[in-house]
């Protein structure tokens, strides 16, 4: 038995709304976006904590998670973020592949963000470009963990880590 219907009237597939999307933005190549973020952009990295512990950040990137993007961002929220006080701000967005972060990017410009783009490739390109990466932060010590409980974790993760990295 097949759980395919007929697409209701107005619906599009998610390739379409991707294409809508990027039709709108100036998708930039992780180089340019580098030297964006250089020259003052901001660069957006919306990817969940889980991949950015697996394969690293860029320095210097804001980590905001895609659930709470619109609101960090939109200059009339009580919830933005201090530096998101104006609608031309120049914010580049990271995803890991390229994908989110188009949809991200163009959700920023229905706010009014009219210079938000997204990096294509995402993080796996810029790393690929040998663009500066660094490892996700260890954890620090808060009142829910004691220095013991936290210099064991470090010592059990960092030896289960392959040589080399």
């Amino acid at each position: 038995m097949s759980h395919l219907q007929t697409s209701p009237v107005g619906s599009r597939s998610i390739e379409e709304i991707l294409a809508a999307a990027r039709a709108r933005l100036h998708r930039i190549q992780p180089s340019t976006a580098h030297e964006a973020q250089r020259t003052g952009a901001i660069l957006v990295d919306i990817r969940p904590v889980a991949q950015r512990q697996e394969f690293g950040e860029i320095p210097g990137a804001v980590a905001i998670e895609r659930n709470v993007l619109e609101w960090r961002f939109d200059p009339c929220s009580d919830a933005r973020l201090p530096i998101a006080d104006r609608y031309d701000l120049p914010a580049v967005i990271v995803c890991q592949e390229g994908y989110t972060s188009s949809l991200a990017a163009a959700a920023l410009q229905d706010l009014g963000l009219f210079k938000a783009t997204d990096v294509i490739g995402g993080f796996a390109a810029w790393a690929a470009e040998c663009l500066p990466v660094i490892a996700f932060p260890a954890p620090k010590p808060s009142a829910g963990i004691g220095p013991r409980r936290l210099a064991t974790e470090l010592v059990s993760t960092a030896s289960s880590r392959p040589a080399g990295d």
